[in-house]
């Protein structure tokens, strides 16, 4: 009974240190689109070879929003929009949560 106390206490006491950690500020812009009634958001995430990330807001899931439509075609046009610049689209790919990744070229 004592153990499990103890061991209470301690998960108490390292749950409230992870409160005390301050938030990271992104240091990336994001810039937000609007493609086929969807909002997009559109952010550099590296340099080296320049890679955008878009990503589709999900109007909390709102069953009377905009019919549905294709993703991917929406993620390159949203990337287009927000760069300037064409997506290359053998280079793009979308993770599990459903962002988009890609390289842009810019000539």
């Amino acid at each position: 009974m004592v153990l499990r106390v103890t061991m209470l206490a301690l998960a108490a006491a390292i749950g409230l240190t992870a409160f005390d950690a301050t938030p990271v500020a992104a240091k990336e812009e994001t810039k937000q689109v609007t493609v086929l009634s969807r909002t997009w958001a559109v952010t550099q995430v590296s340099d080296a070879p320049v890679m955008y990330r878009a990503t589709r807001d999900n109007n909390n899931l709102n069953p009377f929003g905009p019919p549905p439509r294709l993703r991917t075609l929406q993620a390159i046009a949203a990337i287009q929009q927000a760069t300037g610049c064409k997506p290359i689209v053998a280079s793009m790919y979308q993770n599990i949560s459903g962002q988009f990744f890609s390289q842009v070229s810019c000539n």
